[in-house]
């Protein structure tokens, strides 16, 4: 008789393999999506603003959010740029960049005032700093690839610049040998908050 093994369950924060009859506690990093999170790290992803499994869904991070939703198309603009931050590059080096580093730019914005700002700030808190790049998808799509690694956990995020829903979570895993060559080629650092900024020349 065959005695069929489980899937390996994981932490999302810090990729660890669970142990057998560890029990995990479940988490939405996006409000949509359930993951796994180990005893160890769910200080991190409550911190991080993650959805525990069975609380309440009214979000409890977001009351001003609430009071801005007023008119249509304020929501629109405003569901766009969740986190008051400052660009990654100011108006004068805008003026100058070539197309490639407007996309570029534009998708770090993008990103920056998405909830997937807080998450990997949160991952790092207990990973430490990870690399990332900022990448183009080849041919006629527009869509840009933001790659965040770290020696054992890894997140890409599509940017769809023209979506209702600008940046969502397209991929993930452990090993960043896993990751297409492109992506590797780390062209952005992430800050202590989250903030994506790109590597481009300030003067």
């Amino acid at each position: 008789m065959r005695i069929q093994q489980s899937a390996t369950r994981t932490c999302a924060i810090c990729g660890r393999s669970l142990l057998m009859g560890e029990r995990a506690v479940r988490f939405a990093p996006d409000g949509d999506d359930f993951v796994d999170v180990c005893p160890l790290c769910q200080g991190t992803a409550l911190d991080s603003g993650w959805v525990k499994e069975g609380s309440p869904t009214t979000p409890t991070v977001a009351a001003d959010r609430r009071r801005r939703r007023s008119g249509g198309l304020a929501r629109f603009f405003e569901s766009r740029r969740t986190h008051h931050t400052e660009p990654v590059v100011a108006e004068p080096i805008l003026r100058r960049l070539s197309e490639p580093e407007l996309a570029t730019v534009e998708a770090a914005d993008l990103f920056n005032a998405s909830d997937y700002r807080r998450t990997v700030g949160g991952i790092a808190k207990s990973l430490g700093q990870p690399r990332a790049s900022i990448r183009a998808l080849s041919g006629v799509n527009a869509d840009l690839v933001v790659t965040v690694a770290w020696d054992i956990s890894w997140y890409q995020y599509r940017v769809t610049r023209d979506s209702p829903q600008p940046v969502r979570l397209a991929e993930r895993g452990h090993d960043p040998s896993e990751l297409e060559p492109a992506f590797t080629a780390w062209n952005a650092r992430i800050e202590e908050d989250g903030r994506l900024v790109p590597d481009i020349a300030r003067l």
